[in-house]
């Protein structure tokens, strides 16, 4: 079969469609998951058992889902299949770390928060003053503030000039590979902005992977992985989570698959705030925790930083809004529902929580998103299902 093309990715690369190896399914008595917590405090509605195993077969093609649930004040983890396909691999547990891609994001927004807390940079700062002096900016480009590449509204187009032509060797594998700093720098100044900033919503790789740059610049720091773990990480005790594809000792790095194909790990040299993150369920499900409550947490700016990127910052159409990248969704009983995706060539995950039902739920998945996968979308019913 020939292969065709497919709708935009998650992270607005094209997919491919192609020809579908068989992969083997997933053991019959696995079907449920294995269940590491209080699982019966939490699964005790039809509803929300019924949600969850839909989540659990949502994406066709992966051999492996880790769910983590959280409600009031309980959390339970569920790990289903194997980290690769090789039938001898040990079953995934709540520590199998995924690509996370662009739910690589609100760790980059609460990086921003913390340092503004810290008084390293505020906010409103323009994007220009903490980049290095050479770099130069498109026209207009001098207004754009660390608030609008946060809540996507800097003008800035969802990817870098040439990154496309660039990666047309290893478009359906490792796209952002051959993309390095000095690649983004030349980019930006190549750029021509979609809308004046701060007057339109468009999500953009491009502009949270600058803010990245950025609060290396604002912080004096060379190494994106090593300013957040020292941050964000290591106080919230978040031990699975770097831009590593080699996974800490004690814990296992699931293999990520393509229409049932092996990919490569996914590297984003250029752009690491932007969806270099390896992340585990038990951890994802950590930062949401610290997010309803961020009185756990004893460091006092990331306390602060933590209701800081929860603030609702753009009220948009359809009940609709922005936080510090976080997305918004108001739910009918006029509670806000707080959600962000990600996705690699060959995982996918989901991160959301509910401040006022005191709800979260986070899912990976080790498979691209592609037509048929209803993963994202499951994964958000069953949050919508997780009622206090």
């Amino acid at each position: 079969m020939t292969p065709t093309p497919a709708d935009p990715g998650a992270d607005g690369l094209p997919v491919r469609v192609g020809p579908t190896p068989r992969l083997p399914h997933l053991a019959e008595d696995d079907a449920q998951g294995r269940h590491h917590g209080e699982a019966g405090t939490i699964l005790d509605s039809a509803g929300v058992r019924q949600a969850v195993t839909s989540l659990l077969s949502a994406a066709p093609g992966a051999s492996t889902v880790v769910v983590g649930l959280h409600r009031a004040g309980h959390r339970t983890l569920i790990a289903r299949g194997r980290a690769t396909t090789h039938r001898d691999a040990a079953p995934s547990t709540p520590a199998t770390r995924f690509e996370i891609g662009s739910l690589t994001k609100p760790f980059t927004a609460l990086l921003l928060a913390e340092q503004a807390a810290s008084g390293v940079l505020d906010l409103n700062d323009p994007l220009c003053r903490h980049l290095p002096a050479h770099v130069l900016l498109p026209p207009g480009g001098r207004a754009i503030t660390l608030t609008h590449l946060a809540t996507h509204t800097s003008g800035l187009p969802r990817l870098p000039p040439g990154l496309l032509r660039q990666a047309l060797p290893t478009l359906f594998t490792n796209p952002y590979a051959g993309f390095t700093t000095d690649h983004v720098f030349g980019a930006l100044a190549r750029t021509r902005l979609h809308a004046p900033p701060g007057t339109r919503v468009r999500y953009s790789n491009f502009g949270v992977g600058l803010l990245g740059h950025a609060l290396l610049g604002a912080a004096g720091a060379t190494d994106y992985a090593a300013l957040l773990h020292d941050r964000v990480l290591a106080p919230l005790r978040l031990h699975d989570i770097d831009c590593e594809p080699t996974p800490p000792a004690g814990t296992t790095q699931a293999t990520g698959y393509w229409h049932r194909r092996p990919m490569p790990p996914f590297h984003v040299p250029g752009l690491p705030a932007a969806g270099a993150l390896r992340a585990s369920a038990r951890d994802l499900l950590t930062l949401t925790e610290a997010l309803l409550d961020p009185r756990t947490t004893s460091v006092p700016t990331l306390r602060t930083a933590l209701k800081e990127v929860c603030r609702p910052r753009l009220r948009l159409p359809d009940n609709r809004g922005m936080a510090l990248v976080w997305n918004i969704r108001t739910r009918p009983d006029r509670t806000r529902l707080y959600h962000h995706a990600g996705a690699t060539r060959g995982c996918t995950a989901f991160a959301g929580f509910n401040l006022q039902h005191g709800t979260a739920l986070v899912a990976l998945a080790n498979t691209a998103p592609n037509l048929g996968n209803a993963f994202i979308q499951a994964a958000y019913t069953a949050l919508i299902a997780l009622r206090p």
